[in-house]
């Protein structure tokens, strides 16, 4: 099986919700899942990471201002500067941006609502670890569920991620939470580091979440990169 010697961490938090979806997700794309422990530093020889969505910590002081300071991120965060490829979703995204791993912060909807719904999305970069399974333009649709998740920069930093091809996601359709230029998902400029609102993991069987598996090609692709480099 291609991939099948590769192993993809996936990190647990007090407040986790999606690690075991994520766990299955990299099972289904064909890699061995590991199971990580937000206090353990060890990440058990893993090829790259998932920062799996829920409310760690309860999403006190910030949405992930908590986790970034968990053990395991200390290692994540130097593995990741040094090329390991590493995936954050929802509240993996939030912990991202607090660890300055990407730019940006992630603020309240500008509804004040959770939000829970299939979204379509555009894919703006397939040139990333995450998703070169991707075609460039292409419109998938994946769920959303987040209260937390307005994508928000500076001018500045909004106008540098456009300028080299760094949004890997924009909302199509009504922008579900006001994020600027309708981003959806951003990557680092080595294109190791990708974090994204909504839920890939939970489209990657046709019997459940959208019905589509438009979210597996997150982690066909990384495997692909990892067995080919």
């Amino acid at each position: 099986m291609v991939g099948g010697n590769t192993r993809i961490g996936v990190v647990t938090f007090p407040g986790t919700l999606d690690d075991q979806d994520s766990l299955r997700a990299v099972r289904l794309a064909g890699a061995e899942p590991v199971s990580l422990w937000h206090r353990d530093k060890d990440l058990k020889q893993v090829d790259a990471v998932v920062l799996a969505g829920g409310f760690s910590y309860g999403d006190y002081l910030r949405a992930g201002a908590i986790s970034r300071f968990s053990p395991v991120m200390e290692t994540i965060i130097d593995q990741a500067r040094a090329g390991l490829p590493v995936l954050g979703i929802c509240n993996g995204f939030q912990i991202l941006t607090e660890s300055h791993l990407l730019p940006g912060a992630m603020l309240r909807n500008n509804h004040l609502h959770f939000i829970c719904r299939d979204q379509r999305l555009r894919v703006e970069n397939a040139g990333t670890a995450w998703t070169s399974d991707y075609e460039q333009g292409q419109e998938i649709s994946v769920p959303l569920k987040n209260i937390d998740g307005r994508y928000v920069a500076d001018e500045r930093v909004l106008d540098e991620l456009e300028a080299e091809g760094r949004v890997a996601f924009r909302y199509l359709g009504s922008n579900p939470n006001g994020s600027l230029r309708d981003i959806a998902g951003i990557t680092n400029a080595e294109g190791n580091v990708v974090g994204l609102m909504p839920h890939p993991e939970h489209a990657v069987e046709p019997l459940i979440g959208t019905g589509r598996t438009d979210g597996l090609a997150f982690f066909t692709s990384v495997i692909k990169k990892l067995v080919t480099s």
